[in-house]
């Protein structure tokens, strides 16, 4: 993981990426000539060392960002490039610089380095050797479309609140027909729109 920030390609004295938007409005709108810049500068360097890229604007207009995305994500061989930004938004042209458009869900933030670094987590956990167990990633919620199963650990009983005797038993088939019961169930309840 790299950080590039594309003031570096600023223009004027003060390094400028931002402007008034055309036709008026609040807000500012970052230009489109330090971002295509920085992008240009990344992909010839990655090119020159053979590797191919993949670009992706961070913004609410995007895509959702989910589990499908971060696996399909986690396989390409590109580097990947996330360009994020703060402000009232993009120029409209940088669009047409990216190869795909990601939003963190229905909600706005001040900037996309906080769905940046959400994806930049997702992601990596997934790549092999990231995680000590990478079991971990393949039991969780979203790994199979279901939210994960509740999980239980020590003391097997906590006022009046006991762990469930299939996962006490030590039958592993009754363990995952447990889990796969209730995970479904869960899912059913808290996210029927996963199904």
């Amino acid at each position: 993981v790299s950080l590039v920030n594309f003031r570096k390609h600023g223009l004027g004295k003060h390094l400028q990426v931002d402007d008034s938007p055309y036709g008026g409005g609040p807000g500012m709108i970052l230009r489109i000539e330090p971002v295509a810049r920085t992008l240009e500068e990344q992909k010839k360097f990655y090119h020159s060392q053979g590797r191919e890229t993949h670009t992706i604007l961070v913004s609410p207009q995007g895509q959702p960002f989910t589990q499908k995305k971060a696996k399909e994500l986690s396989q390409n061989n590109s580097v990947l490039t996330l360009v994020c930004g703060r402000y009232e938004g993009f120029d409209e042209r940088i669009r047409s610089l990216v190869d795909e458009e990601i939003s963190g869900g229905d909600f706005v933030c001040m900037g996309g380095e906080v769905i940046t670094m959400a994806i930049i987590e997702s992601v990596s956990r997934l790549l092999p050797g990231f995680l000590g167990n990478q079991e971990s990633s393949e039991q969780e919620s979203f790994s199979q479309s279901l939210l994960e199963y509740p999980q239980y650990t020590r003391p097997a009983s906590y006022a009046g609140m006991d762990v469930p005797e299939e996962l006490l038993s030590g039958n592993h088939k009754k363990i995952a027909q447990w889990r796969q019961q209730h995970a479904l169930s869960r899912t059913k309840k808290r996210r029927p729109d996963l199904i």
